[in-house]
């Protein structure tokens, strides 16, 4: 899929890796539909990336919203970039009890019902747009997480939600490629973004001991790079790709 001159709309776009995206996208030409809840922060990153970008505050779990975005979309939808999303911590037993069984519902209402209520929503919208080369008429990036794999003890919420944004990108992929659309799932490790400025100095420490090369959190614009590279390179489909240096995470 070519970049310039193309629409996509970017989940979670206001802030973290959605608003690197944002960027990169923007400065290779396309026209950015910015969803996200945070108004304080997507109004304004619409201003600095000027008429390319408008923003449209969106509750992914909510039909109505996703559909007001997609709606927003100056021209054809050709890709979709996932990176709303919550995370929680909680023990399946913890000293207080059994988990938090509203939390849980939570967290995989935004991170997995979510995903897969705009990816819905945009194949549809995608599907009656005139293909391009090689009759492909569109990209869906969706954001999983290496926790999908190696969850933590106390991300038994986020790793269930993650895990089926991972297990959701093959029959996606499969069942969309009649319509020339296809479906990749990143899955970083983990990255300098405000999820993680809640995270305790000792828990950063820890976590970035676990990453082999380079020891250091990932760089949102490293997950833009990837996330451009998927949408040009129409090989990419049905696939989950680890961007994480190597990390795999431990128990605690």
């Amino acid at each position: 899929m070519e970049i310039a001159g193309r629409t996509f709309l970017i989940t979670g776009g206001a802030s973290g890796l959605g608003a690197a995206c944002a960027r990169r996208l923007v400065g290779r030409g396309a026209q950015v539909v910015i969803a996200d809840l945070n108004l304080a922060a997507g109004v304004p990153l619409a201003d600095e990336l000027g008429p390319l970008a408008r923003f449209v505050r969106v509750d992914v779990t909510q039909a109505a919203d996703v559909e007001q975005a997609l709606a927003a979309a100056p021209g054809p939808l050709r890709g979709v970039v996932q990176c709303a999303g919550v995370i929680a911590a909680g023990r399946i037993v913890g000293r207080s009890g059994p988990h938090d069984l509203e939390l849980f519902s939570r967290v995989v209402q935004v991170n997995l019902v979510g995903t897969f209520n705009v990816l819905r929503l945009a194949a549809a919208a995608m599907s009656s747009s005139p293909p391009e080369t090689e009759d492909e008429r569109g990209v869906i990036v969706n954001t999983a997480s290496i926790a999908a794999f190696e969850g933590q003890i106390g991300q038994a919420a986020y790793a269930a939600s993650k895990g089926g944004v991972a297990a959701l990108t093959l029959p996606a992929a499969r069942e969309l490629a009649r319509f020339g659309i296809r479906v990749v799932a990143i899955a970083p490790g983990v990255f300098e973004t405000p999820m993680m400025q809640q995270v305790t100095a000792e828990a950063r420490e820890s976590l970035v001991k676990q990453i082999p090369f380079p020891p250091r959190f990932g760089h949102p614009d490293e997950y833009a790079a990837l996330v451009e590279q998927v949408i040009e390179n129409r090989l990419l489909n049905g696939t989950v790709i680890r961007l994480d240096g190597a990390a795999r995470m431990e128990a605690k």
